[in-house]
């Protein structure tokens, strides 16, 4: 429990600190992203928020230039060299913003000869198709809190505009620790012991919470405000750190949440929770023996 609290409290102190402006000129619909923060990329867990169309990229507050990173050219070993070329600037509260994918002919070059401070609103450049982006021409947008060593959700820190894509369950699946998996949409009758709940993934839609209760009870929640390392593994928080390995063990599941089934009548719970807040429940009655 107090690893929990101290949790919430240092996303809490920071995501209340601190608000960006759009760092695009163009402000899209909450729906129209093109990828999500938290969601399966390649082998890993993406600490990018990508953009789904082609704009002139800006600073999203007041900082200072702090790194501007060549395509193919990546000197630092903080930051991969997918960005494309980036720029990286630091704010208070010990934050920095990338700004990756930008189209090298269109970056201001006379703001890369100064170590001033950058106005929020300040223009960087176009974006283009510099970074490993699967041929999209769109910002790719991360936030790095250096002191806690996470990267956080933009989306926290932005406004947000419009509505989200909604989010739905087409299949269910419980794993136990040996690997075995039931579909509780055709299975209801499974063995005690102790499960994790996944759900198929969504083409493009992707929950910023989800919720898993037994009989009312809450027993897990994953949160996708910030992600941090773990014996040297991007992570999520939920009632403990889940990997990529566990939060997504392929390319169709995703972890929704860990629980126990002891012998009885169970009602597993799911709730789906979007960036606005709107939930989406489902509940399976199981026969647990």
């Amino acid at each position: 429990m107090k690893k929990i609290t101290a949790f919430i409290f240092i996303t809490f102190a920071i995501f209340s600190a601190h608000s960006f402006d759009w760092p695009q000129e163009e402000v899209i619909q909450s729906d129209q992203f093109y990828s999500y923060f938290g969601q399966l990329r390649g082998d890993t867990i993406s600490n990018s928020l990508i953009f789904s169309e082609p704009s002139e990229i800006k600073s999203a507050d007041k900082g200072t230039l702090e790194i501007f990173i060549k395509e193919f050219n990546d000197n630092t070993d903080f930051f991969p060299s997918t960005l494309g070329n980036a720029i990286i600037v630091a704010h208070s509260d010990n934050l920095l913003t990338v700004y990756g994918n930008i189209d090298y002919d269109t970056i201001n070059t006379e703001l890369l000869k100064s170590s001033e401070t950058i106005e929020s609103g300040t223009i960087f450049g176009k974006s283009g198709n510099s970074a490993w982006q699967q041929g999209r021409s769109s910002l790719e947008f991360q936030v790095i809190d250096t002191k806690n060593n996470t990267a956080i959700n933009p989306r926290l820190l932005m406004p947000r505009v419009g509505k989200e894509l909604p989010l739905y369950y087409n299949e269910v699946v419980l794993q136990n620790k040996n690997g075995r998996q039931y579909n509780v949409s055709t299975q209801s009758t499974l063995p005690s012991g102790t499960y994790k709940v996944y759900k198929k993934r969504q083409a493009v839609a992707s929950p910023y919470k989800t919720r898993v209760a037994i009989n009312g009870t809450v027993v897990d929640q994953i949160s996708y405000d910030l992600l941090r390392q773990e014996d040297f593994q991007i992570c999520i928080s939920g009632k403990k750190n889940y990997s990529k390995n566990v939060l997504y063990p392929n390319s169709e599941l995703q972890l929704l949440g860990e629980t126990t089934l002891t012998s009885g009548k169970n009602a597993l719970q799911l709730t789906l929770i979007d960036i606005l807040g709107k939930e989406t429940y489902a509940t399976y009655m199981l026969s647990i023996y």
